[in-house]
């Protein structure tokens, strides 16, 4: 039987996590290069991955940043193609960036809020998938992690839109997982909760809000960054070999 620290190794894995300079992303970043990935974060602000990079191989990690705009394809094409400049290939991507620039019911929502949506939480992770899916099958196989929301499961107020791209992630979790499977490619969702990040500073700052999330919950609290990478290392590592086309809630039962 293989050991724990064996089947939960990132030993000799090149690891994507774009959204990575802070939050969710750089709690991901620096558990992968702790069991021995080599890392690459990614987010549009170069200083901001230096920062995190450098703190990652103080620690012993490897760990290097490439800015990028995931939102955009070509951006996207670039970001691939200097990963795999410097690793010669992919074996894990975590999509991870997103954007909700607006708050508030679909009849306010404007075009350009729906575009802007879109493009980051969903086309980036189709357009990065489908540019790592042959590197991976190359390789021999690979793991995609999209991290969504429970906000793609079920509609909560004030978010609409982000609701929508999520639920689109999720399907396209399942489809990607579907059509990659022979190739070794497995892909698989985590919808988090209410996770204390700047990115959901909206909803925690806002006392009405989050004692609806936490009184609601059979574990009446926010999660922590922390509790969402350790799902992310269990579905990038062997221990996950078994497991594609799932959606992973980490919501303190939320959705129970």
């Amino acid at each position: 039987m293989t050991s724990a620290n064996q089947i939960f190794s990132l030993n000799g894995k090149v690891a994507l996590i774009t959204g990575a300079s802070k939050g969710i992303g750089e709690a991901i970043a620096r558990y992968y290069a702790a069991c021995g990935a080599k890392v690459v974060i990614n987010s549009r602000k170069q200083e901001e991955l230096d920062v995190v990079a450098a703190e990652i191989r103080a620690d012993g990690g490897e760990c290097i940043g490439i800015a990028a705009n995931a939102g955009d394809i070509q951006g996207c094409k670039m970001l691939i193609e200097k990963v795999v400049e410097v690793y010669g290939g992919i074996d894990i991507l975590v999509n991870n960036a997103a954007s909700n620039p607006v708050f508030g019911p679909i009849n306010d929502a404007e075009e350009w809020a729906f575009d802007k949506i879109m493009n980051v939480n969903v086309k980036a992770p189709f357009a990065l998938g489908k540019l790592v899916h042959p590197i991976m099958k190359q390789r021999g196989g690979g793991s995609v992690i999209n991290i969504s929301s429970v906000a793609g499961i079920t509609p909560d107020h004030g978010l609409g839109l982000y609701s929508v791209s999520k639920a689109a992630l999720n399907m396209l979790t399942k489809v990607t997982a579907k059509e990659w499977g022979n190739d070794g490619v497995r892909v698989n969702s985590i919808c988090p909760g209410l996770i204390k990040t700047k990115f959901s500073e909206a909803l925690w700052s806002n006392d009405k809000i989050l004692n609806h999330w936490t009184k609601s919950n059979p574990i009446p609290r926010m999660g922590t960054v922390e509790e969402i990478a350790g799902l992310a290392l269990f579905l990038a590592s062997d221990a996950s070999s078994y497991c594609t086309g799932m959606i992973y809630t980490a919501d303190g039962g939320a959705t129970i």
